[in-house]
Protein backbone atom coordinates (compact mmCIF):
# COMPACT_ATOMS: atom_id res chain seq x y z
CA UNK A 1 0.00 0.00 0.00
CA UNK A 2 1.28 3.70 -0.89
CA UNK A 3 0.17 6.55 2.17
CA UNK A 4 0.12 8.70 -0.63
CA UNK A 5 -2.50 6.55 -2.59
CA UNK A 6 -4.81 6.54 1.21
CA UNK A 7 -4.84 9.92 1.19
CA UNK A 8 -6.03 11.00 -2.15
CA UNK A 9 -8.43 7.90 -2.18
CA UNK A 10 -10.29 9.67 1.14
CA UNK A 11 -9.59 13.55 -0.29
CA UNK A 12 -12.23 12.41 -2.95
CA UNK A 13 -14.17 11.13 -0.70
CA UNK A 14 -14.08 7.42 -0.88
CA UNK A 15 -14.33 4.74 2.30
CA UNK A 16 -11.14 3.74 3.56
CA UNK A 17 -11.08 -0.14 4.31
CA UNK A 18 -9.97 -1.99 7.64
CA UNK A 19 -6.56 -2.60 6.03
CA UNK A 20 -5.56 0.47 4.55
CA UNK A 21 -6.70 2.57 8.41
CA UNK A 22 -4.54 -0.29 9.78
CA UNK A 23 -1.39 0.13 7.75
CA UNK A 24 -2.08 4.33 7.92
CA UNK A 25 -1.90 4.55 12.03
CA UNK A 26 0.24 1.43 12.39
CA UNK A 27 2.18 2.84 10.59
CA UNK A 28 2.38 6.16 11.87
CA UNK A 29 2.71 4.91 15.57
CA UNK A 30 5.85 3.09 14.74
CA UNK A 31 7.16 5.89 12.43
CA UNK A 32 7.38 4.72 9.26
CA UNK A 33 4.79 6.93 7.92
CA UNK A 34 5.83 10.53 8.87
CA UNK A 35 3.48 13.03 10.32
CA UNK A 36 3.41 15.26 7.46
CA UNK A 37 1.11 12.63 5.65
CA UNK A 38 -0.58 11.67 8.61
CA UNK A 39 -1.89 15.68 8.60
CA UNK A 40 -3.09 15.18 5.18
CA UNK A 41 -5.10 12.43 5.83
CA UNK A 42 -6.25 13.80 9.27
CA UNK A 43 -7.39 16.73 7.11
CA UNK A 44 -8.98 14.96 4.25
CA UNK A 45 -11.40 13.15 7.35
CA UNK A 46 -11.87 16.65 8.27
CA UNK A 47 -13.57 17.70 5.13
CA UNK A 48 -14.87 14.71 3.90
CA UNK A 49 -15.89 12.71 6.88
CA UNK A 50 -16.34 8.98 7.61
CA UNK A 51 -19.03 6.51 6.95
CA UNK A 52 -19.64 4.54 10.66
CA UNK A 53 -17.98 0.95 9.39
CA UNK A 54 -15.07 3.60 8.84
CA UNK A 55 -15.00 4.73 12.19
CA UNK A 56 -16.02 1.46 13.69
CA UNK A 57 -12.95 0.17 12.24
CA UNK A 58 -11.22 3.95 13.86
CA UNK A 59 -12.14 2.66 16.60
CA UNK A 60 -11.12 -0.81 17.01
CA UNK A 61 -7.43 -0.18 14.84
CA UNK A 62 -6.44 2.48 18.13
CA UNK A 63 -7.52 0.17 20.79
CA UNK A 64 -5.30 -2.66 18.94
CA UNK A 65 -2.80 -0.53 18.98
CA UNK A 66 -2.12 -1.29 22.91
CA UNK A 67 -3.15 -3.02 25.76
CA UNK A 68 -6.92 -2.93 27.26
CA UNK A 69 -8.01 -4.09 30.32
CA UNK A 70 -11.80 -6.01 31.42
CA UNK A 71 -13.00 -4.96 35.11
CA UNK A 72 -15.08 -7.52 36.47
CA UNK A 73 -15.86 -7.97 40.18
CA UNK A 74 -19.01 -8.91 41.67
CA UNK A 75 -20.70 -6.57 43.71
CA UNK A 76 -18.55 -3.34 42.19
CA UNK A 77 -19.78 -1.32 38.86
CA UNK A 78 -16.52 0.31 37.04
CA UNK A 79 -17.52 3.54 35.09
CA UNK A 80 -16.30 6.29 33.25
CA UNK A 81 -17.44 10.14 32.79
CA UNK A 82 -15.95 11.75 29.94
CA UNK A 83 -16.53 15.89 28.57
CA UNK A 84 -15.84 16.85 25.30
CA UNK A 85 -14.40 19.81 26.52
CA UNK A 86 -14.53 23.33 27.28
CA UNK A 87 -13.35 25.65 29.46
CA UNK A 88 -13.39 26.29 33.53
CA UNK A 89 -15.14 22.27 33.26
CA UNK A 90 -13.32 21.26 36.71
CA UNK A 91 -16.14 18.24 36.90
CA UNK A 92 -13.94 14.62 36.67
CA UNK A 93 -11.69 16.19 39.41
CA UNK A 94 -15.13 16.09 41.92
CA UNK A 95 -16.97 13.30 40.23
CA UNK A 96 -14.56 10.54 40.54
CA UNK A 97 -13.94 10.89 44.20
CA UNK A 98 -17.70 11.41 44.85
CA UNK A 99 -18.46 8.17 42.96
CA UNK A 100 -15.41 6.27 44.25
CA UNK A 101 -16.40 7.23 47.86
CA UNK A 102 -20.17 5.66 47.25
CA UNK A 103 -18.36 1.94 47.70
CA UNK A 104 -20.09 0.42 44.93
CA UNK A 105 -18.54 2.36 42.23
CA UNK A 106 -15.13 2.17 40.65
CA UNK A 107 -13.74 5.27 38.47
CA UNK A 108 -10.35 3.80 36.67
CA UNK A 109 -10.18 7.72 34.81
CA UNK A 110 -7.64 7.85 31.68
CA UNK A 111 -7.66 11.53 30.99
CA UNK A 112 -6.21 13.67 28.14
CA UNK A 113 -4.18 17.26 28.30
CA UNK A 114 -5.48 20.44 27.27
CA UNK A 115 -6.59 20.45 23.65
CA UNK A 116 -7.27 23.75 21.64
CA UNK A 117 -8.54 26.17 23.62
CA UNK A 118 -10.00 23.40 26.27
CA UNK A 119 -8.27 22.71 29.25
CA UNK A 120 -6.81 19.56 30.53
CA UNK A 121 -7.58 17.20 33.46
CA UNK A 122 -4.26 16.16 33.25
CA UNK A 123 -2.54 19.65 33.39
CA UNK A 124 -4.87 20.15 36.29
CA UNK A 125 -3.98 17.45 38.59
CA UNK A 126 -0.29 18.29 37.89
CA UNK A 127 -0.92 21.85 39.36
CA UNK A 128 -0.79 19.71 42.83
CA UNK A 129 3.02 19.15 43.56
CA UNK A 130 4.02 15.54 43.14
CA UNK A 131 0.46 14.71 42.01
CA UNK A 132 2.16 11.79 39.51
CA UNK A 133 -0.83 11.32 36.52
CA UNK A 134 1.83 8.74 34.67
CA UNK A 135 0.95 5.45 36.83
CA UNK A 136 1.70 2.14 34.75
CA UNK A 137 -1.32 0.15 33.88
CA UNK A 138 -0.38 -2.26 36.94
CA UNK A 139 0.04 0.45 39.50
CA UNK A 140 -3.72 2.06 38.06
CA UNK A 141 -5.62 -1.14 38.02
CA UNK A 142 -4.44 -2.09 41.08
CA UNK A 143 -4.98 1.25 42.81
CA UNK A 144 -8.80 1.23 41.48
CA UNK A 145 -10.14 -2.12 43.36
CA UNK A 146 -7.75 -1.04 46.66
CA UNK A 147 -9.19 2.61 46.94
CA UNK A 148 -11.84 2.94 43.95
CA UNK A 149 -10.00 5.26 41.83
CA UNK A 150 -6.99 5.99 40.01
CA UNK A 151 -6.63 9.31 37.95
CA UNK A 152 -4.30 9.11 35.15
CA UNK A 153 -2.89 9.50 31.37
CA UNK A 154 -2.65 7.62 28.93
CA UNK A 155 0.27 5.35 29.31
CA UNK A 156 2.96 4.17 26.62
CA UNK A 157 0.73 0.61 26.57
CA UNK A 158 -2.57 2.33 26.68
CA UNK A 159 -4.09 3.50 23.37
CA UNK A 160 -0.63 3.95 22.09
CA UNK A 161 -2.08 5.55 18.20
CA UNK A 162 -4.70 8.07 20.00
CA UNK A 163 -1.73 9.48 22.09
CA UNK A 164 0.16 10.38 18.92
CA UNK A 165 -3.09 11.65 17.01
CA UNK A 166 -4.27 13.61 19.59
CA UNK A 167 -0.90 15.98 19.64
CA UNK A 168 -0.73 15.62 16.20
CA UNK A 169 -5.06 17.04 15.84
CA UNK A 170 -4.41 19.56 18.17
CA UNK A 171 -1.78 21.40 16.45
CA UNK A 172 -3.50 21.15 12.78
CA UNK A 173 -6.78 22.29 13.60
CA UNK A 174 -8.44 18.64 13.13
CA UNK A 175 -10.20 18.67 15.87
CA UNK A 176 -13.60 19.41 15.09
CA UNK A 177 -14.31 16.19 13.27
CA UNK A 178 -16.72 13.59 14.30
CA UNK A 179 -15.10 10.79 13.71
CA UNK A 180 -11.82 11.96 14.84
CA UNK A 181 -13.33 12.52 17.97
CA UNK A 182 -15.56 9.14 18.47
CA UNK A 183 -11.71 7.60 17.89
CA UNK A 184 -10.34 9.06 20.54
CA UNK A 185 -12.67 9.65 23.25
CA UNK A 186 -14.13 5.65 23.12
CA UNK A 187 -10.42 3.77 21.91
CA UNK A 188 -9.57 5.05 25.55
CA UNK A 189 -12.80 4.46 27.26
CA UNK A 190 -13.01 1.03 26.08
CA UNK A 191 -9.51 0.45 26.86
CA UNK A 192 -9.94 1.49 30.81
CA UNK A 193 -11.99 -1.99 30.67
CA UNK A 194 -15.16 -0.39 32.56
CA UNK A 195 -18.81 -1.06 31.99
CA UNK A 196 -20.81 2.37 31.95
CA UNK A 197 -19.70 5.90 30.45
CA UNK A 198 -21.64 8.91 31.04
CA UNK A 199 -20.26 11.78 28.53
CA UNK A 200 -20.95 15.65 29.21
CA UNK A 201 -21.03 16.89 25.25
CA UNK A 202 -20.55 20.66 25.07
CA UNK A 203 -22.34 23.07 22.86
CA UNK A 204 -22.06 26.68 22.65
CA UNK A 205 -18.59 29.47 21.71
CA UNK A 206 -16.22 28.02 24.43
CA UNK A 207 -17.38 24.02 23.01
CA UNK A 208 -15.77 22.44 20.21
CA UNK A 209 -19.08 21.78 19.01
CA UNK A 210 -20.25 24.99 18.94
CA UNK A 211 -23.90 24.67 17.74
CA UNK A 212 -26.38 22.64 19.27
CA UNK A 213 -27.34 20.47 16.36
CA UNK A 214 -23.58 19.53 15.78
CA UNK A 215 -23.46 18.67 19.74
CA UNK A 216 -26.41 16.57 19.49
CA UNK A 217 -24.96 14.87 16.21
CA UNK A 218 -21.83 14.33 18.55
CA UNK A 219 -23.88 12.72 21.10
CA UNK A 220 -25.40 10.33 19.11
CA UNK A 221 -22.68 8.84 17.43
CA UNK A 222 -20.46 8.41 21.15
CA UNK A 223 -23.21 6.64 22.22
CA UNK A 224 -23.79 4.57 19.16
CA UNK A 225 -20.47 3.28 18.95
CA UNK A 226 -19.58 3.28 22.78
CA UNK A 227 -23.03 0.79 23.23
CA UNK A 228 -21.64 -1.22 19.81
CA UNK A 229 -18.58 -1.71 21.66
CA UNK A 230 -20.01 -3.33 24.86
CA UNK A 231 -20.32 0.23 26.99
CA UNK A 232 -22.83 1.00 28.19
CA UNK A 233 -23.40 4.80 26.80
CA UNK A 234 -25.54 7.62 27.63
CA UNK A 235 -24.75 11.35 27.03
CA UNK A 236 -25.56 14.70 28.58
CA UNK A 237 -25.62 18.09 26.33
CA UNK A 238 -24.74 20.60 28.56
CA UNK A 239 -23.87 24.54 27.95
CA UNK A 240 -20.43 26.50 27.38
CA UNK A 241 -21.58 29.24 26.56
CA UNK A 242 -19.43 30.98 29.84
CA UNK A 243 -16.82 29.26 31.95
CA UNK A 244 -18.09 26.61 34.28
CA UNK A 245 -17.81 28.00 37.83
CA UNK A 246 -15.71 31.27 38.69
CA UNK A 247 -12.27 30.35 37.87
CA UNK A 248 -10.35 29.21 34.39
CA UNK A 249 -6.90 27.81 35.11
CA UNK A 250 -5.57 24.71 36.20
CA UNK A 251 -4.28 25.18 40.06
CA UNK A 252 -8.26 28.04 40.35
CA UNK A 253 -9.87 25.04 38.99
CA UNK A 254 -8.58 22.50 41.26
CA UNK A 255 -9.25 25.30 44.15
CA UNK A 256 -12.63 25.41 43.12
CA UNK A 257 -13.08 21.79 42.77
CA UNK A 258 -11.90 21.36 46.67
CA UNK A 259 -14.80 23.96 47.44
CA UNK A 260 -16.96 21.38 45.84
CA UNK A 261 -16.16 18.25 47.39
CA UNK A 262 -16.11 20.20 50.89
CA UNK A 263 -20.32 20.98 50.36
CA UNK A 264 -19.49 24.73 48.58
CA UNK A 265 -18.63 25.38 45.63
CA UNK A 266 -20.05 27.62 42.44
CA UNK A 267 -23.72 26.15 42.17
CA UNK A 268 -23.15 25.14 38.39
CA UNK A 269 -20.53 23.12 39.20
CA UNK A 270 -22.05 21.14 42.20
CA UNK A 271 -25.10 20.67 40.05
CA UNK A 272 -23.52 19.15 36.75
CA UNK A 273 -21.53 17.03 38.75
CA UNK A 274 -24.09 15.24 40.80
CA UNK A 275 -26.30 14.97 37.46
CA UNK A 276 -23.56 13.32 35.79
CA UNK A 277 -22.82 11.23 38.40
CA UNK A 278 -26.61 10.41 39.47
CA UNK A 279 -26.66 9.01 35.53
CA UNK A 280 -23.50 6.47 36.16
CA UNK A 281 -25.37 5.27 39.75
CA UNK A 282 -28.32 4.55 37.99
CA UNK A 283 -26.59 2.44 35.05
CA UNK A 284 -24.83 -0.08 38.19
CA UNK A 285 -28.20 0.65 40.08
CA UNK A 286 -30.79 0.59 37.69
CA UNK A 287 -33.95 -0.22 40.48
CA UNK A 288 -32.95 3.07 42.24
CA UNK A 289 -34.85 5.93 42.25
CA UNK A 290 -32.80 9.31 40.73
CA UNK A 291 -34.17 11.32 43.84
CA UNK A 292 -32.51 8.77 46.18
CA UNK A 293 -29.20 8.04 44.31
CA UNK A 294 -29.03 12.31 44.38
CA UNK A 295 -29.83 12.41 48.09
CA UNK A 296 -27.41 10.12 48.72
CA UNK A 297 -24.60 12.01 46.59
CA UNK A 298 -25.47 15.02 48.05
CA UNK A 299 -24.41 13.40 51.82
CA UNK A 300 -21.38 12.44 50.56
CA UNK A 301 -20.15 15.65 49.27
CA UNK A 302 -21.46 17.71 51.98
CA UNK A 303 -20.23 15.68 55.27
CA UNK A 304 -16.45 16.00 53.24
CA UNK A 305 -16.22 12.11 52.42
CA UNK A 306 -15.72 12.95 48.51
CA UNK A 307 -12.93 15.47 49.85
CA UNK A 308 -11.51 13.28 51.85
CA UNK A 309 -11.38 10.21 49.09
CA UNK A 310 -9.83 12.97 46.71
CA UNK A 311 -7.32 13.44 49.19
CA UNK A 312 -6.30 9.58 49.53
CA UNK A 313 -6.30 9.12 45.83
CA UNK A 314 -3.65 12.50 45.78
CA UNK A 315 -1.31 11.32 48.60
CA UNK A 316 -1.52 7.72 46.93
CA UNK A 317 -0.32 9.60 43.48
CA UNK A 318 2.67 10.54 45.49
CA UNK A 319 0.77 14.75 45.68
CA UNK A 320 1.15 17.08 48.63
CA UNK A 321 -2.33 16.74 50.44
CA UNK A 322 -1.15 20.35 52.48
CA UNK A 323 -2.14 22.07 49.41
CA UNK A 324 -5.76 20.32 49.72
CA UNK A 325 -5.90 21.01 53.27
CA UNK A 326 -4.13 24.60 53.41
CA UNK A 327 -1.64 23.79 55.43
CA UNK A 328 0.27 24.81 52.57
CA UNK A 329 -0.64 27.95 50.59
CA UNK A 330 0.33 28.15 46.46
CA UNK A 331 0.53 31.94 46.66
CA UNK A 332 -0.83 34.22 44.15
CA UNK A 333 -0.30 35.46 40.83
CA UNK A 334 2.31 38.04 40.11
CA UNK A 335 0.56 40.27 38.25
CA UNK A 336 -2.88 41.19 38.93
CA UNK A 337 -5.67 43.17 37.45
CA UNK A 338 -8.78 44.06 38.26
CA UNK A 339 -11.94 45.11 35.97
CA UNK A 340 -14.55 47.60 36.94
CA UNK A 341 -17.91 48.14 35.02
CA UNK A 342 -17.99 51.45 34.05
CA UNK A 343 -21.48 52.04 34.82
CA UNK A 344 -24.46 49.40 35.36
CA UNK A 345 -25.29 46.71 33.15
CA UNK A 346 -25.16 42.68 32.36
CA UNK A 347 -23.04 40.29 31.09
CA UNK A 348 -25.20 39.54 27.65
CA UNK A 349 -22.92 37.15 25.95
CA UNK A 350 -19.03 35.91 26.49
CA UNK A 351 -16.55 34.82 23.89
CA UNK A 352 -15.90 31.67 25.64
CA UNK A 353 -13.42 30.16 22.86
CA UNK A 354 -11.17 33.55 23.86
CA UNK A 355 -11.43 33.30 27.58
CA UNK A 356 -10.18 29.52 26.53
CA UNK A 357 -7.13 30.80 24.29
CA UNK A 358 -6.96 33.86 26.88
CA UNK A 359 -6.05 31.35 29.47
CA UNK A 360 -3.28 29.62 27.25
CA UNK A 361 -1.39 32.34 26.50
CA UNK A 362 -0.96 33.52 30.39
CA UNK A 363 0.39 29.74 30.82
Amino acid sequence: MLAYSIIERKQNGFELSKDELSFFINGFVNSSIPDYQMSALLMAIYFQGMIEKEVSNLIQIIIDSGEHKKFRDEGIYYADKHSTGGVGDKISIILAPLLAATGTIRIPMISGRGLGHSGGTLDKLESIPGFNTQLSMEAFEKQTKEIGCALIGQTENICPADKKLYALRDVTATVRSIPLICGSILSKKIAEGIQGLVLDVKTGSGAFMQTYEDSKKLAENLVKFGNAFGVKTKAHITDMNQPLGQTVGNWLEIEESLEVLQGGGPEDVRKLSLDLSVSIMQMAEPHRKPEDIHSQLVTILDSGQAFDKFCEITKIQGGDTAYLTGKKDMGNATYQMDVIAESNAYISSINNYQLGLDSIQLG
